[in-house]
This record gives C-alpha cells, structure tokens and sequence, in this order.
C-alpha cells in the first residue's frame, strides 16, 4: 500500500481518491474550497437552486464504456435515478423549431419533414451520428449494441469526412436556415464537427441522462464514496509547494504551514494554478504547445440566472434562438443559450422554475472581465447588470408568455470561475476542439520527478466531467504500475 496525496478535491481529484481507496493504497484528498468537486457544483439563491455544471453525463446508458465508472465515484448506482428528457436543445429560427430528441429515427424524421431539399446531406450527418454511437456500443434500438468489423469499415470514410469541417462549414451544407441553426446553435461557427456529432450521438444512444439531483448531488455522492471508502479529505487547504529533492516529491506544504509527505503526488489543479506556482518549473512542453497554439482556444462563459413565475414553460431543456444583431455584439454571440430545469422541482419554490442562460466567451472577452472585476468592480457590476438586463429582454421579446415573469436571482462570469478554480480565462472546461484535430490524452507524468502525476482535464480537449474524472482513475492506474516494479 502507498500513500496518495491528491491535491484539488474536484471531480479528478475524488476520482483519484475513490479509485486509489479501491486500489488499497492510503488517500488524502486536500481541497482550498470549503466544499469538494470543483466545477460540478450548485449553489442556492433564495428558494432557488443554481446548477453550475452538468449539460448531460456521457456515460449514463448502462451499455457505455463509461457507465461503470459513474458506478465506481457514486455518481451513479444505488437507487440514483436519471432523467432523459424529450430533447436535449431546440433551435428556433424563421418560425421552425427543430429539436436534438433521443431517437436518431426521430431526428431524421423531423430534419427531412423541414427540409426535404436537404436529404441528401440529412441522411449521410445521420449516419455518422450512427457510426460513433456504435463506437460507443449504444447503438441500435435499444442503444445496445456496438459495431462489427463490416460497420467499422462502411462507417469510418463518411465520418472521416466531417473531421476537417468546423461547424460553420457543416451548417453550409445545408439550405434551410433552421438546419444551419440547429448545427451552429450550441457551439458557434468555429468548433470542430466531430465534436458535435460526438453530442449527438451520445444523446441519441440514451447516453446523457441527467443524475438526479443534479451537480451538486453528484459531486456529494462522490465525496460519500470517497470517505466511505476510507479516505480523508481535508477542506480549507490549499497546496503552497511541492517539495521535490532528488528528483522525487517528498511532500506538499500547505498555507496554514503544515505539510505533508506522501510516497505519490496527484496534482489535479488547473496548470495554470500549477505550474510556477506549486510546482517550481516550467508547464511540460506538450501541455504547454497546446496552450500557446492559436487554435486551440480556452473558453469560458457568462451566464445569467432568473427566477420564473410560471409552472408551465414554451420550451424543454435547453432553446436555442438568433440574437438581434443590433445586441449580437454587446453579448458576443449570435444566437442565445437558455435552459430551464422542471426536471428537477426542488430547484425552485412549487409553482416556479428557474431559468439560466449561458453565453461563451473567448480570449480579450473572458481577460475583460477579469480585469474589470479586480481594476473597477464599479465597472464590472455595470456590466453584468446591462448584460442581464439585455438577456432578460431578449428572452421575454422571443418568449411572450415570459414577458413579465422573470426576475434576476444570480449572474457569473468568467472572472466568477478564475476565482474560484485558478484557471487563466476562468476557464471550466479545456481547449475547444477545432477541425483537423484528434483529442488525443497527453502523458500525466512530469519529467525528472517520477512519482508525481497529473490528473487535469487540460489533458484532453475538450475537457470537461469525464475526462477530468477519467484523468483521476488514470492517475491511480499509473501509480499502481509503478508500485509494482
């Protein structure tokens, strides 16, 4: 058995922890927040209750690679149930309305029912939807099923053909406007395609239910497991430096002055809280190219959060609609993001919802607001309320039945995040993946200190719930091999 200290007690971090604690080895979790799981969190406001993080959870069709690792953290198993609502997002453009449903058969239906011009390049976007859910064994009728070696082979060429198209480019393949919203909706113009049929599959193959409870409860689940398991997790501490000496890590020091030695180290912190920080050198030069190449771009969001005064909603998980272009470029985006949480009924008081919307931002965008808050929090507060007060504008002119009904609870932005996470643009996922590129995972070793690992999202674009928790099962793996030498 080894001791395994792992520093940061978000969803890599308690991975890390679980799966070290399954692996026999003695875990310390030390985590700077009051509470463990980062990014996957909640908070409440009044009588309504904030979801930070999960979209859907890739992995929660039993039939995935991934499910089993959900079981293993407690995110999943022992009576916790999920939510696969009628669609994931819905894009309005033009008086059409077009919805991501969780049956490829329906989706197709409903993209040929609006643009029968379209079919052509329907039937071949639909069948590399199919391609990767097989890849992903969730494929079939029942999302059960998994490719054989004539499928591999019919399937790879057409889907190899969307690996060089951005998103943009996709939508221009289309002729009906609603179509091209519909593939730019989520994500913008610039993300790789791939990327996007990767959702798609993974929400037709039933595989990105929604826990129950939501985030927070997720991330409570995982620290349960955790301690029940016989870990320790140590809150309110956060890593000042990794002592290293003879090209090991000997211990961490904390800033309360304590320290503590340990036979492995896993750093699950932000890189850009990592490395000239905790850790006396330089970021590795693969994760470093990564963070300097121009097209692979950090990403954060702003995000407003209202309370509504209505039981029954125009719309189902998440809307997607044009933004005015007199207000596109004081919002930084063409198309708006709004998502309503009925699923969940504890999250706001009997007779009410709450609605949130998210807004991404890149690069000058998310630095402004970062700088505002720590030059002129005057300024950064005007900003935001202008920003909400546009957004709930926007969403009562294109929701009538809204109109009257909302009123701000909660507004966050990037520099919210680099607060919080140490991130350089606040960001909560990684790299955004663009066209031309494979997500291939780099090494979670550092050179010249062979019993110190990383276990980060900013290891795989586009980072994100299962790789950072994949990271941390990783980390463990790692360590297991090289107790056995």
């Amino acid at each position: 058995m080894a001791r395994v200290l792992i520093i940061g007690g978000g969803v890599a971090g308690l991975s890390a922890g679980i799966y070290a604690r399954m692996s026999g080895h003695e875990a310390t979790v030390c985590e700077k927040h009051i509470i463990a799981g980062g990014n996957l969190t909640g908070w409440d406001r009044g009588d309504y209750h904030i979801d930070n993080c999960i979209h859907w959870l890739t992995g929660s069709n039993p039939h995935s690679p991934l499910h089993q690792m959900w079981l293993d953290l407690g995110v999943l198993g022992n009576g916790v149930g999920t939510v696969q609502g009628n669609s994931l997002m819905s894009c309005e453009r033009d008086g059409f309305r077009l919805s991501l449903k969780p049956s490829l058969r329906d989706l197709y239906r409903d993209m040929v029912e609006i643009s029968p011009e379209d079919e052509g390049e329907i039937r071949k976007f639909c069948s590399a939807v199919e391609f990767l859910m097989g890849v992903d064994n969730i494929a079939g009728e029942n999302c059960d099923e998994g490719l054989n070696a004539g499928r591999v082979f019919r399937g790879v060429g057409p889907l190899l053909k969307y690996y060089g198209l951005t998103t943009g480019q996709l939508a221009a393949r289309f002729k009906h406007p609603a179509l091209q919203c519909f593939i730019t909706g989520f994500w913008g113009d610039d993300f790789g395609a791939f990327a996007l049929i990767y959702v798609y599959a993974t929400y037709c193959g039933r595989n990105g239910a929604l826990p129950e409870g939501g985030s927070l409860k997720a991330a409570e689940r995982m620290t349960e497991k955790f301690k029940s398991l016989g870990g320790t997790l140590h809150l309110k501490k956060e890593a000042a430096r990794v002592e290293i000496e003879g090209g090991k890590a000997r211990a961490v020091v904390f800033t309360d002055g304590s320290r503590i030695e340990a036979d492995y180290i896993v750093l699950t912190t932000d890189p850009a809280a990592t490395f000239g920080r905790i850790l006396d050198m330089p970021m590795p030069k693969k994760l470093k190219a990564q963070y300097d190449n121009p097209k692979l771009r950090p990403f954060s969001a702003y995000h407003a959060a209202f309370a509504c005064d209505l039981t029954e909603l125009p719309f189902e998980g998440d809307l997607i609609f044009d933004v005015p272009k007199e207000y596109a470029v004081e919002l930084g985006t063409k198309q708006l993001i709004l998502r309503e949480f009925s699923h969940e009924p504890s999250y706001a008081p009997e007779g009410n919802n709450i609605l949130q919307t998210m807004t991404f931002c890149f690069g000058e965008d998310c630095e402004e607001f970062i700088r505002l808050r720590r030059e002129d929090r005057a300024a950064y507060k005007a900003k935001c309320e202008r920003l909400a007060s546009v957004l709930q504008y926007l969403i009562e002119d294109h929701c009538p039945t809204l109109r009257g009904r909302l009123s701000l609870i909660d507004f966050w932005t990037p520099a919210s995040y680099e607060r919080f996470v140490g991130s350089r643009l606040g960001s909560f996922m990684s790299f955004a993946i663009p066209e031309k590129f494979l997500p291939i995972p780099l090494s979670q070793s550092v050179d010249g200190v062979d019993n110190l690992l990383l276990a980060t999202q900013w290891l795989q674009s586009p980072g994100g719930l299962p790789i950072a928790a994949e990271q941390g099962k990783n980390a463990i793996k790692a360590i297991n091999k090289l107790v056995k030498r």
